[in-house]
């Protein structure tokens, strides 16, 4: 928690020691500091229904710069492909870092993110914080900006298309305790088309933070769909922010699967700046044991004739508690556009706490907009059906929240994503 006391320009010559010695370019240097020196004069984001002003979430990392001094393996998190578009990373180390010659010759850059800041300097300097997310957004941005420590950076020029989903996997070292800020810039050039997949998980029972910000910029006409399944440790405490920024006749099509063991603010904010941009969000979540978790999920239309839509579905168990925020804004001057949402909360025990906050923010006259949200416990009639056929309790709730997540996660594009989101379930409800 960042206390007025406590001075985080005192981590200036730090920082510009741990800067330096990365090679990172004078313009990286100069937003670190800035960054630092705005912390303490921002404020906290704004989540509805939750306060998190005590959540550890300030947990500055280590700034030597020196291996950890216990490494993960991976062989748990992986499966080979040896062919595949893919970068692993453990902690702040890159492990895994392949991408086909195809790709290559059409300029994909695929990589860790400090490897692109010396490679690819002003290409990155372009939209890293500048575009979806600035860093004086809030203090917790403002934190993230000053001490990022590993991330990973994907260009795709224009016109070309992947027809490959890339992969990222991103494992946080908790064998050892350091903070896990982790930067992720996908820069989608014009009229490019691709799917982008990544997976969190944790390695260890260390308590540490996690600080992710993902940006995802769309130029004019890009389409770019991506997917997720987030699954940090109990011992971790999470701030995800997941940003986009369309131009015109762009798309970024989300698909998240929140499914972490420990207290995690998933937040997830798209902007459609240009005419005819739209954006589809659909997350499925699960609480269980006494986390607690909250989607905040945020779409704006600046453009004309944009379409924002938001479907998030959850199930909550034991003590824990599952919020989803919806919030579809269409500001003055966004004539034409779509504002749909539809939050579901399904709970399966008298303990547990769950809510469904629809808003809709609507500053122009010719539009479209709607909600719909539910928060519920599981209808006894079909569990007395199920059962009444011979099949055990435990076993008719699993199949009633295949049900009642299906309808969403069979709306996810990729396969692979929604293979793992069943698998996770599943070991989510089994682990009981």
């Amino acid at each position: 928690m960042v206390t007025k006391e406590k001075q985080y320009v005192d981590y200036a010559d730090a920082l510009t020691a741990f800067s330096t010695g990365l090679g990172e370019p004078e313009w990286m240097l100069q937003l670190r500091l800035e960054a630092l020196n705005s912390i303490e004069k921002l404020e906290l984001p704004i989540i509805e229904r939750l306060r998190y002003n005590r959540w550890p979430l300030f947990q500055v990392p280590n700034l030597t710069g020196a291996p950890a001094a216990k490494s993960v393996d991976i062989t748990q998190f992986i499966q080979d492909k040896a062919d595949a578009a893919r970068v692993v990373q453990t902690g702040n180390e890159t492990v895994i870092e392949t991408l086909p010659e195809s790709l290559k010759e059409k300029g994909v850059i695929f990589t860790d993110i400090q490897t692109a800041l010396k490679d690819h300097s002003e290409l990155v300097k372009e939209a890293y914080m500048q575009i979806a997310v600035k860093p004086q957004k809030n203090q917790i941005t403002a934190f993230h900006a000053a001490f990022m420590n590993s991330g990973l950076f994907l260009y795709v020029p224009k016109n070309v298309v992947v027809e490959e989903p890339l992969e990222a996997i991103f494992i946080q070292n908790s064998l050892v305790e350091d903070s896990f800020i982790k930067h992720v810039l996908v820069y989608a050039d014009v009229n490019s088309s691709f799917d982008y997949v990544e997976r969190f998980f944790t390695a260890g029972q260390e308590k540490n933070a996690a600080n992710i910000l993902v940006e995802v910029v769309a130029k004019q006409g890009a389409q770019v769909k991506f997917s997720a399944v987030d699954q940090l440790g109990e011992n971790t405490t999470t701030y995800f922010n997941r940003a986009g920024h369309t131009f015109r006749d762009a798309s970024i099509d989300w698909a998240i699967g929140v499914m972490n063991n420990g207290s995690t603010i998933a937040d997830l904010d798209t902007n459609l700046m240009g005419d005819g941009s739209s954006s589809d969000l659909k997350a499925v979540a699960i609480s269980s044991g006494k986390q607690t978790q909250v989607i905040d999920s945020n779409v704006v239309s600046y453009g004309k004739s944009t379409t924002g839509n938001i479907y998030q579905h959850g199930v909550i168990l034991d003590r824990a508690t599952l919020t989803f925020n919806g919030i579809g804004h269409i500001i003055k001057g966004a004539k034409g556009s779509d504002a749909q949402q539809e939050s579901r909360v399904l709970m399966l025990s008298d303990k547990a706490r769950g809510d469904a906050n629809p808003i809709l923010l609507i500053d122009e006259n010719e539009v479209t907009a709607g909600h719909a949200a539910s928060v519920g416990r599981v209808d006894p009639e079909e569990m007395y059906y199920l059962m009444s056929r011979g099949i055990e309790k435990s076993e008719a709730e699993r199949l009633v929240i295949r049900g009642f997540l299906g309808s969403v996660i069979s709306a996810i594009p990729l396969k692979s994503i929604r293979d793992e989101l069943v698998e996770t379930i599943e070991r989510k409800l089994t682990s009981r």
